[in-house]
């Protein structure tokens, strides 16, 4: 289990569909070297939307080359690391069956599973692919965003030490599939702890 790349904002793009400020730093590519990971973001990364991105539940976004392969399969094109806009692509752990609460230690680094990403039209804009938000939610292959619980410095080629797993069993593909239409197992997702406020409230919500 380890980090194939750290990728970061290359290029801030402009236009229609990056979304309500009008332009997007979703189009993240390799950085060279180790990169810091501290105030709830990657240095030199570049967040614009805050209201919808970034923040202490969604500082690191992480996504399998595994889970990339299957989309270039299933598409038929190639697929760089970083087209997901994750911050991190990973190989040999199944992001995807990350336990809601779970922590990381890459480099000197502490991270902790948080929740799934949900697509909107800034990522299928970037894709330029219309149907891409209903095929990535129907994929089940979201990626999962972490917490930076303990700053410090990732790079290419660091192994990935999961330090801390959680015992209610929740995973992010349960959240996930729970925000896509399926509430068997609601009352459960309901009280975990390691909950953002956001999806405390949604789940709540959805009891009441």
């Amino acid at each position: 289990m380890k980090v194939l790349t750290v990728n970061i904002t290359s290029v801030v793009h402009e236009g229609e569909w990056t979304g309500s400020e009008g332009k997007t730093g979703i189009d993240k590519r390799s950085a060279a070297g180790a990169v810091k990971f501290a105030n709830e973001q990657l240095e030199n990364d570049v967040i614009i939307d805050r209201k919808h991105h970034g923040g202490y539940h969604q500082a690191v976004y992480a996504y399998a080359r595994e889970d990339a392969d299957w989309w270039e399969k299933e598409l038929g094109t190639s697929i760089d690391n970083g087209r997901f806009g994750e911050n991190l692509t990973t190989v040999g752990i199944d992001v995807n069956a990350s336990i809601i609460g779970e922590q990381w230690k890459i480099g000197s680094t502490i991270l902790e599973v948080s929740q799934p990403r949900i697509p909107c039209r800034v990522f299928a804009g970037f894709w330029n692919r219309p149907t891409l938000i209903k095929e990535f939610m129907t994929a089940g292959k979201p990626g999962t965003y972490l917490r930076i619980i303990q700053e410090g410095e990732i790079q290419a080629g660091d192994k990935i030490e999961v330090i801390h797993v959680p015992s209610h069993g929740i995973k992010i593909s349960d959240l996930y599939a729970a925000k896509n239409g399926d509430r068997s197992i609601i009352n459960e997702i309901a009280e975990v702890k390691e909950l953002s406020p956001e999806y405390k409230e949604w789940a709540k919500n959805l009891l009441s």
